[in-house]
């Protein structure tokens, strides 16, 4: 994933942008940037590695470097961004969210009719926000560039253009499936992925652009370039997982939603007549904790953290680049409370179950530390298929995910026929799936939330939701 901030300023806005992208590294862990713009200096970039240290440790020098009435940052998981871009549309700042599936043959179709260049990574790989603008610059203007680079790309683009005349242009992914919010004060406007980043800064919430919609924005106003596309496909892990619980998308709050979640599969776990002579009701955190909260609530037992975990220097279990390193520091990270787990029976819920290796280690975790039981309900339905319009997920191969590593054990390739009938607890094959993983796992047991059930916690119709990853449907 990743998350970009922009600002459009009568005065100085470095500070605000630093802080306000700094507020978006929930959503990413490879790279940070900030590009400004400056009357006397023009535009100005820095981009720097935050694999192994935060965003603001990075930039914390940046006053002294850099100075902007515009600016644009961006958070990212994928390549260093913003790129500084110097085409026939003019010298320009981009950066973007999302992902492009088809860029190998994009590259090979842009070498093959343009007889350019890209600049090349390690290994010969190119950075694809430098495609992404290839893309635009195709065209005379900005507005038909980004409506003939999304058109293009299989995947999804949000782009963040920052012009040479300090102008910001935001484009929401054509199929909406990420946000992009435009605030406002008495000195100009801020866009950003996430809103309460602007709020923050004593910004007023002024739109969330519909999809495929281009603004332009500028320190007196903003203007709307191409009117927002009828059809609407919003990630729903956007409240279910990723998103900050601050956070408010089409209207629907992240936390709050979570509660609902957890209360529904209270109800479902009530209605299934699960035996619910647990001690403690906990959450796996950190996004696991509000729907173990909802749960609870609804369920009348006590919630309590048997574990913490300590954040100070090990603030993502991810960071390390070898798999083992980063198993080792998820495990450093767990502070057991032991007196709430030393024979206890306990229930967690975590926010989805993707490969469960993790989530494996946590509940062996708890039972090196004395409990009795461990049941385990994820926020999520299974997740079927890897993502292929965010890589929320960081599957690069649907093997990888649990489930259909055990619906393959089970049965074979003949399993992947039947997938409607494994993400169903009531046929027998869904039933035997969440056996199948209670064994792998070592879970006492285990229950999905139902695709019906999260959508009804979001509370938008599901014609307006991405539920790819669950159910397959685009």
């Amino acid at each position: 994933m990743g998350g970009f901030f922009g600002i459009a300023s009568k005065k100085d806005c470095l500070a605000d942008v630093f802080f306000g992208t700094d507020y978006h590294s929930h959503l990413g862990t490879k790279s940070g940037g900030i590009a400004a713009y400056d009357r006397e200096l023009g535009l100005q970039r820095k981009i720097h590695s935050i694999s192994n240290s935060p965003f603001r440790t990075k930039f914390e020098t940046i006053f002294d470097e850099m100075r902007g009435t515009s600016a644009i940052g961006c958070i990212s998981d994928t390549y260093p961004q913003p790129l500084l871009v110097r085409s026939n549309l003019g010298t320009y700042a981009i950066s973007w969210i999302g992902v492009i599936n088809n860029a190998d043959s994009l590259i090979g179709q842009y070498l093959s009719f343009s007889g350019g260049h890209f600049d090349a990574m390690t290994g010969g790989n190119v950075n694809y926000t430098e495609l992404l603008a290839a893309l635009i610059d195709q065209k005379s203007n900005f507005t038909d560039g980004i409506r003939f680079a999304q058109n293009s790309i299989e995947g999804t683009a949000s782009i963040l253009i920052l012009r040479e005349d300090g102008t910001i242009i935001a484009a929401r992914d054509k199929n909406g499936r990420i946000p992009v919010n435009v605030g406002a004060n008495e000195d100009g406007y801020a866009v950003s992925f996430e809103s309460f980043a602007y709020q923050k800064l004593g910004f007023e919430d002024v739109s969330e652009l519909g999809p495929g919609e281009i603004v332009s924005i500028t320190s007196e106003g903003m203007t709307r370039l191409s009117p927002p596309m009828e059809r609407k496909k919003v990630c729903a892990f956007l409240w279910s997982y990723y998103g900050y619980p601050t956070s408010t998308y089409e209207g629907i709050n992240v936390e709050a939603m979570r509660y609902r979640n957890g209360a529904i599969m209270a109800r479902n776990d009530a209605e299934d007549g699960f035996d619910a002579s647990v001690d403690y009701i906990g959450g796996v955190p950190d996004s696991g904790t509000p729907h173990a909260i909802g749960y609870a609530n609804e369920s009348g037992k006590h919630f309590a953290r048997a574990f913490i975990k300590y954040t100070p220097t090990w603030a993502r279990s991810f960071t390390p680049a070898q798999q083992s390193e980063r198993e080792r520091i998820a495990k450093m990270k767990q502070i057991p409370v032991k007196e709430l787990i030393k024979d206890k029976d306990l229930l967690f819920v975590d926010d989805s179950i993707v490969r469960g290796t993790q989530l494996k280690e946590t509940v062996e975790f708890l039972y090196e530390n004395g409990a009795r039981s461990v049941h385990i309900r994820s926020a999520c339905p299974p997740i079927m298929y890897g993502c292929k319009y965010l890589n929320f997920s960081r599957s690069t191969s649907d093997m990888e995910l649990i489930a259909r590593r055990m619906i393959f054990k089970l049965e074979g390739e003949e399993g992947f026929s039947h997938l409607e009938e494994y993400e169903d607890k009531n046929t027998e094959r869904g039933k035997n799936l969440r056996k199948a993983i209670c064994e792998e796992l070592h879970f006492d047991s285990l229950e999905f939330q139902t695709v019906e059930g999260i959508v009804k916690a979001i509370g938008i119709d599901k014609c307006d939701l991405c539920t790819y990853c669950w159910d397959g449907k685009e």
